[in-house]
């Protein structure tokens, strides 16, 4: 035998409270529609418009390397986009406190968005520009910069803004490190030109004594003194004695010399070289993004979505008066009694009174 509940609860119940309260889930509908229509309205929820600009990292942070070097591969292209690894150089950039903070002093966000005069300006500042302004990897690994405003064409300015900010931003890193690199080249190719330079005075020196090509000089008179030591010759004898003395003297760091500026200049080409790709690095720029869409000033706001409101809090709303139908056509006996219980009654009474009417649903079911 089905119970009170279960006969309730059988097919066309639910079909019978819609018919039987038509009325009032319509005028709570409506009611409902009326509402959150006006609570969405611009007199409480302030609109905003939003802009998106999308870009590419560029592959390549060298322009040396890109341009300078006869071996290079695709990811030192300069025409190249970046990949996974870029793309992450430029959301942890855009997501830096550098870009933020010239942001807000250039756009004076500050005084925008009402924080000026509050307490905990700064706190309100930065969560309300991380709820407007967002930073996200596309599908089509790109990175796009998405921003919400009050003002439209605050809002495509921003998103403009920002992205010649990680142009700066990204270079200016990247120019401060090359700098040093530079200065420490730099300092090492001068100090070599200074270095060959000496040792080439110092040779110029030798060379005014007659030295001029140590082994060579020594073989040929060595061989002229056995020559004339054989013709009996004393004076040439003489001289070449004085010659022999002289690159005795002097021989050994006319050789010095000689091979240590040899190897200075072969060091000095191969230094140069570096000392060009630094200086490249250091004084020239080059774009650090592609940018794919620039952003412009919307014509129609995105948030709030109005009608989605209107939808969501109709739906609720009607689901919600519908459950409350459903339970007060169930229980009706039953919610009256524990209604109406008398206030001062203790806690084992209100317990009583509800087993007691558990006990005749269950006599009703029996009988």
């Amino acid at each position: 035998m089905k119970s009170n509940i279960d006969n309730k609860l059988e097919t066309g119940f639910f079909i019978n409270i819609l018919i039987r309260n038509y009325k009032l889930l319509f005028w709570v509908c409506f009611i409902t529609i009326i509402l959150s229509s006006f609570f969405s309205s611009p007199l409480f929820i302030t609109p905003k418009y939003k802009s998106q600009m999308i870009m590419f990292p560029a592959s390549s942070n060298s322009i040396s390397k890109a341009l300078l070097t006869d071996q290079v591969s695709i990811k030192q292209d300069v025409l190249q986009y970046g990949e996974d690894e870029q793309i992450d150089q430029m959301l942890q950039i855009l997501n830096s406190n550098k870009i933020r903070d010239r942001v807000i002093e250039k756009f004076n966000l500050l005084e925008h968005y009402g924080y000026s005069n509050s307490s905990y300006k700064y706190t309100k500042l930065n969560k309300t520009f991380n709820e407007n302004i967002k930073f996200r990897r596309t599908e089509f690994m790109a990175v796009s910069v998405t921003v919400m405003d009050k003002d439209p064409q605050m809002a495509s300015d921003i998103a403009n803004e920002i992205g010649a900010l990680y142009d700066s931003t990204a270079i200016n890193m990247q120019k401060e490190r090359a700098e040093q690199a530079y200065l420490i080249v730099e300092q090492t190719y001068m100090s070599l030109i200074s270095d060959i330079q000496k040792m080439e005075d110092s040779l110029a020196v030798l060379r005014s004594l007659g030295i001029n090509d140590y082994e060579t000089q020594a073989e040929a008179i060595n061989n002229q003194l056995a020559i004339q030591i054989a013709n009996g010759n004393t004076r040439a004898v003489n001289d070449l004695q004085k010659q022999l003395d002289i690159l005795a003297k002097y021989g050994t760091p006319y050789v010095s010399i000689r091979d240590q500026l040899d190897y200075d200049k072969r060091q000095l080409s191969l230094i140069k070289v570096k000392y060009e790709e630094a200086k490249l690095d250091a004084e020239q720029e080059l774009t650090q993004k592609f940018i794919i869409s620039e952003a412009f000033s919307a014509e129609k706001k995105s948030y709030p979505i109005r009608w989605l409101i209107v939808v969501i809090s109709t739906l609720s709303v009607f689901l919600m008066t519908i459950i409350i139908i459903v339970i007060a056509e169930i229980f009706p006996t039953e919610l009256s009694k524990i209604k109406y219980l008398p206030k001062n009654n203790s806690k084992e009474e209100v317990v009583n009174t509800i087993t007691e009417i558990s006990t005749s649903k269950v006599k009703k079911k029996n009988n």
